[in-house]
């Protein structure tokens, strides 16, 4: 029995390569801009958004303890991809390549912008996994897709209060960061709300096959507490 609760769910191991997937691809797509209207926005929001998804998933379904271990293993993903990135970025490159300037563009991360990001996604994504795994307790289980809205809110909250003014303040004038923050919030609020409907299905098939539903009672919310699982 002992040895059966120590094996690591397939589920749970795709759950957290794809976290990690989505957190540096992210980092690539914020290199590109765009523009949709009078909004702008990176790319990044294109894939960002997942990683809530599947914090939302993880948090419901194995509880704030594997998903404190997910989050910090994203962060050690993220950081050793930056790094490298950095790294080749400043190794000089042969003399006939001639993509310096594109490749600067996409891993040449300015140390205030890389320092921001990490600062933001850790405090973004405790929030969401402590405000999904206290609501479930509150409802008894109960309103999945209210908990799994309102924990986007005050996690992509807490990630844009910090990001926008650490990575841009001074560069961006500081009477636009407001609109800019509840933007960034609103949308991928919504990108959360459009794809609510396959998160439901995704949470009640993994459920099913792991034959877990964990409820956080009596835990330790400290998110240094990493290989308490």
């Amino acid at each position: 029995m002992e040895q059966e609760k120590s094996k690591v769910s397939v589920l749970f191991m795709l759950f957290g390569t794809l976290f990690c997937v989505c957190l540096i691809t992210a980092n690539v797509l914020e290199t590109k801009q765009l523009s949709f209207g009078p909004v702008n926005l990176t790319a990044g929001i294109i894939v960002f958004p997942v990683s809530y998804i599947i914090n939302d998933v993880v948090c419901e379904v194995w509880g704030y303890k594997r998903t404190r271990m997910l989050i910090w293993m994203g962060f050690a993903m993220n950081f050793f991809f930056v790094i490298m990135g950095a790294l080749a970025d400043w190794i000089p490159g042969a003399d006939y390549w001639h993509g310096d300037e594109g490749f600067h563009q996409i891993f040449g991360l300015a140390p205030r912008i890389a320092v921001s990001s990490f600062i933001a996604f850790i405090c973004g994504s405790f929030t969401n996994a402590y405000v999904m795994s206290r609501m479930k307790l509150a409802s008894e289980g109960r309103n999945f897709s209210a908990r799994a809205i309102l924990s986007t809110v005050f996690g992509e909250s807490v990630d844009s209060i910090i990001f926008f003014p650490l990575a841009l303040g001074g560069y961006v004038p500081w009477e636009e960061m407001p609109s800019l923050m509840i933007c960034q919030v609103a949308l991928k609020t919504l990108y959360e709300i459009l794809v609510l409907p396959i998160t439901i299905r995704v949470v009640a098939f993994t459920k099913n096959h792991d034959h877990e539903d964990v409820f956080d009672h009596d835990i330790n919310y400290n998110i240094f507490n990493i290989l308490k699982i």
